[in-house]
């Protein structure tokens, strides 16, 4: 069960003004679950975010593949210079010392292997990129058979645009001093404009996970709490 929030904040569409080609027909995601938080909209070279300072994280990452930006990712190394966002409030972010040895991966949302530029590459090591997500759960299922499946759907020659989160359940769990939200599952939509076809895969976040099919953009959109299409763009 996705989390209840508090009390309605509005996330406003200029805040993505230098990275609405990340979405759809530049539609930004709409919350439709209140909550009391502070979110800040973020602009990277290869991807779009919305961030929580309540949660220290990712609301949902969003990304433009298609199959040129993939071949101009592969062979880019990765950078592994994992940094603190400097963009958002101190008390808002989080911070290296809240992941060192807190026994959970520091998990991407855009993966790195997305990122068709080496700046790209090493923008996505942000902190607001990352949530705090099981080891064997990030090296294994989700790697293999979420991240990679869909840069192999690209592959094949379709462009589709990627939105990836937490979902997080009560009472919430906490990594550091900082008190870094830990999902209880992490999600990603995959649309296909062309077919109109929307799926998701919604995948818990511990280390005996294994993906098990994939869900509905009706059941996301439930589970979540966040209508990520305009109406009209999935075909029932």
């Amino acid at each position: 069960m996705a989390l209840v929030w508090l009390s309605a904040l509005p996330v406003r569409a200029e805040g993505f003004e230098a990275c609405r080609e990340q979405f759809f027909t530049g539609y930004v995601p709409r919350l439709l679950q209140p909550r009391s938080d502070s979110l800040q909209a973020l602009c990277f070279e290869g991807f779009a975010l919305l961030h929580s300072g309540q949660a220290k994280g990712p609301v949902y990452v969003a990304e433009y593949l298609h199959p040129a930006r993939l071949k101009d990712a592969r062979g880019i190394p990765r950078s592994n210079l994992f940094y603190e966002e400097a963009r958002l409030p101190r008390a808002d972010r989080a911070t290296l010392e809240d992941y060192q040895g807190a026994g959970y991966d520091r998990g991407h949302l855009a993966p790195a292997a997305d990122m068709p530029t080496p700046s790209a590459n090493a923008q996505s090591f942000s902190l607001a990129n990352m949530v705090p997500q099981a080891h064997e759960h990030n090296r294994g299922p989700w790697a293999k058979s979420v991240e990679r499946a869909t840069r192999h759907y690209v592959e094949r020659g379709h462009e589709v645009y990627v939105i990836t989160g937490p979902i997080y359940s009560a009472p919430v769990r906490t990594i550091g001093a900082g008190q870094v939200w830990v999902p209880e599952a992490l999600f990603k939509l995959v649309y296909d404009p062309a077919r109109r076809r929307a799926w998701a895969y919604i995948v818990p976040n511990d280390n005996q996970a294994r993906v098990e099919g994939t869900y509905s953009y009706a059941e996301l959109v439930r589970r979540t709490g966040i209508e990520f299409l305009p109406a009209g763009a999935v075909e029932e």
